[in-house]
């Protein structure tokens, strides 16, 4: 039985049904971390200052997230999607306007609270609609890299200079990495489901003309495709992030990327990368390092590597996108944040 055919005839009784899925969603998404709280610590009774526990709760609690945003992201962009005219879309943000489509899509990743993870269900929906591939690589960078909890922490923890420093490097980093991939022609190297629109599980050319039901039931079906094509990537990037998330000690970073050091930048972004975590989770190691005299350029550059090309993300990533554009993806963005991180700490010395 259909979406369609599932939903009652009237209006108010359809309203009902989405206010109650709505409600659902937010409340499982609310209570996820109590819930894991209860089951590890209270239940199953292990101690929660202990390196293998926080590797099971991160698994446990970021899995049960980044579905929850998979479903309601993919399901909202596909049903909102379905009113857009890709010519319409292709004809607003491309051609002479992709360098402000590029900002825009900036800006509107720096309000939304995604990581690197979860921000991919929304790049889908963006492709799918139409938007060209480098202003919606502008909004991926964006979304996990400026945050409001990041610049929050860091005003507080290091001042106003280093925040407008870090909002403007973040913004600069991905408006020219989505500018330049855009210009570099690579839509070609996205996988095609991405860019298919379903409905009963045939393609279809045109959402024009269908019902709000039949478009209800689009969305609900590219949730079910999209998670049945990436779930095993998605089990295996959070798995590897989980097991490196909290095993990385300042020391390290310390000995091997301190101001003595040339070549600090590229180190610490060739170890930021494999972390998964969120600018809020990776600020106490940042805090740390900082501590024990670690240059303020370097650690944004590693910051910024963590945040947005966490290995997990690009697992992800690679369902979606084909090998090509993935590698041009990492090169353009850790190039940028490389750069961001040398010129900090010349401005900065």
């Amino acid at each position: 039985m259909s979406i369609a055919e599932r939903l009652p005839a009237s209006t108010c009784g359809r309203t009902l049904t989405l206010a109650g899925a709505a409600g659902a969603w937010l409340l499982a998404y609310w209570i996820n971390g109590w819930v894991w709280d209860r089951l590890l610590y209270d239940v199953a009774r292990l101690r929660a200052d202990t390196r293998p526990t926080e590797t099971i709760h991160f698994f446990c609690y970021d899995t049960v997230k980044i579905a929850l945003l998979l479903v309601g992201i993919i399901f909202v962009v596909t049903v909102l999607r379905s009113y857009m005219s890709i010519e319409r879309t292709r004809a607003l943000l491309g051609g002479k306007r992709q360098g402000v489509g590029n900002v825009m899509a900036a800006g509107l990743g720096v309000i939304t609270p995604f990581c690197s993870c979860s921000a991919v269900p929304a790049f889908i929906g963006f492709v799918a609609a139409g938007v060209p591939i480098g202003v919606t690589l502008s909004f991926l960078i964006a979304s996990p890299l400026v945050n409001e909890i990041a610049i929050g922490l860091l005003f507080t923890l290091f001042g106003w200079q280093v925040t407008a420093l870090y909002i403007a490097a973040g913004l600069s980093v991905a408006v020219a990495s989505g500018w330049t991939l855009g210009r570099l022609g690579v839509q070609k190297w996205v996988e095609p489901f991405v860019f298919e629109t379903r409905l009963g599980g045939q393609v279809i050319d045109s959402t024009a003309g269908l019902t709000f039901a039949q478009r209800l039931q689009m969305g609900a079906e590219e949730v079910t495709t999209i998670l049945r094509k990436i779930w095993p990537y998605l089990l295996v990037g959070i798995g590897l992030g989980a097991v490196i998330h909290g095993w990385a000690p300042a020391d390290f970073f310390a000995s091997h990327a301190g101001g003595g050091n040339a070549f600090g930048v590229l180190i610490a972004v060739a170890i930021g990368v494999p972390l998964y975590s969120n600018a809020a989770g990776v600020m106490p190691l940042v805090q740390a390092m900082y501590e024990k005299g670690l240059p303020m350029g370097t650690l944004l550059a590693f910051m910024m590597s963590v945040v947005a090309l966490s290995l997990p993300e690009m697992i992800l990533l690679r369902r979606v996108l084909k090998p090509q554009l993935l590698a041009a993806f990492v090169a353009v963005v850790a190039t940028g944040i490389v750069a961001v991180g040398y010129l900090f700490n010349l401005v900065l010395a």
